[in-house]
C-alpha cells in the first residue's frame, strides 16, 4: 500500500481531525483514511448509475440549466 504525507496543516485542522477521530473511536490516521475514501467516492464504487442518479438531491429548476442563445458574430473572410 502507498503512504501519503500531508505537510503544513493548520493547527485547527489537526485539532478538528483529532476530535473527529476521538468521537468515532479511531486513530487520526484511520479517520484521515475514511475522510479520503468518502470524499473520493469509494463508498459509491460499483453502485449502478441509476442508483447514483436517484440518490442525487432534487434541487433547482430546469431554468438553471438553460444555455444562453448564442449571439452571432461577424466573420471576416
Amino acid at each position: 500500500m502507498a503512504q501519503l504525507i500531508v505537510r503544513n496543516l493548520e493547527d485547527g485542522v489537526v485539532r478538528a481531525l483529532r476530535e473527529r477521530a476521538a468521537k468515532k473511536g479511531r486513530s487520526m490516521e484511520a479517520e484521515h483514511r475514511e475522510i479520503l475514501r468518502s470524499a473520493l467516492g469509494a463508498s459509491r464504487r460499483g453502485m449502478p448509475l441509476k442508483t447514483l442518479l436517484q440518490s442525487m438531491p432534487d434541487v433547482g429548476t430546469d431554468g438553471d440549466f438553460v444555455r444562453p442563445r448564442a449571439r452571432g458574430r461577424k466573420v471576416h473572410l
